[in-house]
């Protein structure tokens, strides 16, 4: 084989492996979520999934303190992992749960297991996230078995609840995954204030 040829057959194997590896890419963007008609059925069907992720930023304040970062969530049945980068003074957390148990990395890479996830950021950092609602919430649902109180728009969607002593805005939706999901809201309690933008959605 001369030179030429070979070098043409080498160039379309390395074509043939790119664009392999650009579909493998394409099929990683996620599935698209089933209809969402109304309330009871939005509730049900997005209730059920566990294995989904969203990319975004945060803003936590509590008192005069405060910071903003930038968060990845993965949900993988009961396991999740909740990544916060950026907090002034505090850099990349990383908290990984089961719903059994949770453990927090800081930013030198030192691993602690919490005993209360809200209760251990408080006392550790001066701030909280609810996480373990955030997998409800970030959806647009209330958090199963647990008592709220709600308030819609005219489209159906949640606007408002109150639940586990926070109040959950959803202020504004967007399209992801062929239905609309949220991609701005607050949740406020008595001392905290956390502020979610999410970019991205990917249903699994």
């Amino acid at each position: 084989m001369s030179a030429s040829a070979c070098f043409r057959r080498t160039t379309s194997l390395l074509l043939a492996l790119v664009a392999a590896g650009l579909a493998g890419c394409a099929v990683q963007k996620g599935a698209a979520l089933p209809a969402l008609s109304d309330w009871e059925q939005r509730s049900r069907v997005l209730s059920e999934i566990d294995d989904f992720e969203f990319n975004g930023r945060i803003g936590v304040r509590t008192g005069d303190e405060g910071f903003n970062g930038k968060l990845r969530y993965t949900q993988d049945a009961d396991a999740f992992n909740a990544t916060v980068g950026g907090p002034l003074g505090v850099g990349t957390v990383r908290i990984v749960g089961n719903g059994r148990s949770a453990a927090l990395t800081d930013k030198d890479g030192v691993t602690t297991e919490l005993a209360d996830v809200e209760i251990d950021l408080y006392l550790r950092y001066g701030w909280t996230i609810p996480v373990e609602s955030l997998r409800y919430w970030a959806l647009g649902i209330p958090q199963p078995g647990e008592p709220a109180e709600t308030v819609f728009a005219d489209t159906g969607e949640l606007r408002k609840l109150t639940q586990r002593g926070w109040t959950v805005t959803i202020s504004r939706y967007a399209e992801a995954a062929g239905q609309s999901m949220p991609s701005r809201l607050k949740a406020e309690n008595a001392g905290t204030s956390v502020r979610l933008v999410i970019d991205r959605w990917i249903f699994h």
